[in-house]
């Protein structure tokens, strides 16, 4: 099973549009989990990053038509199926962003294959030492490797 976390970006640009790969694949991981198919993996400090990011008001502005308590059963739906991984080991501070050392130990803890972000340059060094792709939702898909 190839494992993936979500970055933060990729969930607020599937709220901004339905077009995109960022909405494709958080569809996809909705569908697969009510397979009992989970190939996401999330910690504790990813669903309270997403919902400090979704309620900011800058961003409701962008997507008002979902009320507050719809971002939080957003959140609550992706926690629901993903694998939850358990934070054994930290590597802070490796990255330049504390959040994303947050994703980093998150995808080194859940045994993830690749960090699904739109912000691949602030994961410089990741691949070289923890031999886990950055990708982005598109390059994702052109893996053709999810489930």
């Amino acid at each position: 099973m190839y494992k993936i976390v979500i970055d933060t970006n990729v969930l607020l640009s599937a709220l901004f549009s339905n077009r995109g790969k960022s909405y494709k694949l958080i569809e996809l991981l909705g569908i697969k989990g009510k397979d009992g198919v989970k190939f996401n993996v999330i910690s504790v400090p990813l669903p309270l990053e997403f919902e400090e990011v979704l309620l900011r008001p800058k961003n409701r502005e962008k997507y008002d038509y979902f009320s507050h308590e719809e971002i939080r059963l957003i959140i609550s739906d992706i926690v629901s199926v993903s694998h939850r991984a358990k934070l054994h080991f930290l590597w802070r501070p490796f990255l330049k962003d504390s959040f994303d050392d947050k994703v980093l130990e998150t995808a080194v803890n859940g045994q993830a294959q690749a960090i699904i972000t739109y912000n691949t340059k602030n994961f410089a060094g990741v691949k070289k030492h923890f031999d886990i792709e950055i990708l982005t939702p598109a390059e994702l898909f052109d893996k053709g490797v999810l489930p």
